[in-house]
């Protein structure tokens, strides 16, 4: 009895939001940007298409710990099924591809496996094109 009453509540529940009752017609919204209305004054151009280094070169780390950039694109899919870095940077392939092998850090046994949390690994390391401009002004430096 008390499942069929939470069904019933449930379904009228439902049937009053689809909307289709509404009869007043919405009010145009106006939305400003946070700057005001200035106007743009000028274009930046876009950058040119991102050139990375050179086959088998890295890339300078600029502190300590920090994790290594990929020296290349990085758009290959990485989900719970396959992990695509791991085509030419696993353990068994690194060498045959000439490729930098998953860090020691990031397995839990002699095969080269995975921890759960190092999975994903454009998480930590980025790709980085030799020719790109910075976003924003970068004055960091190492103590």
């Amino acid at each position: 009895m008390k499942k069929n009453l939470t069904l019933a509540a449930l379904l009228m529940v439902i049937a009053g939001c689809s909307g289709q009752h509404a009869t007043t017609a919405a009010k145009p919204v106006n939305v400003t940007s946070l700057g005001g209305k200035a106007p743009v004054t000028s274009n930046a151009a876009a950058d040119s298409e991102a050139q990375y280094p050179t086959r088998g070169t890295a890339i300078n780390r600029n502190f300590s710990e920090q994790p290594p950039l990929i020296p290349h694109k990085a758009d290959y899919p990485i989900t719970l099924q396959r992990n695509s870095c791991l085509g030419c940077h696993s353990w068994d392939k690194a060498s045959k591809m000439k490729a930098t092998p998953v860090a020691k850090s990031h397995v839990i046994d002699d095969k080269g496996t995975l921890k759960g949390q190092n999975y994903f690994c454009t998480q930590c390391h980025v790709p980085q094109a030799d020719n790109k401009q910075p976003l924003v002004g970068n004055s960091f430096s190492q103590q």
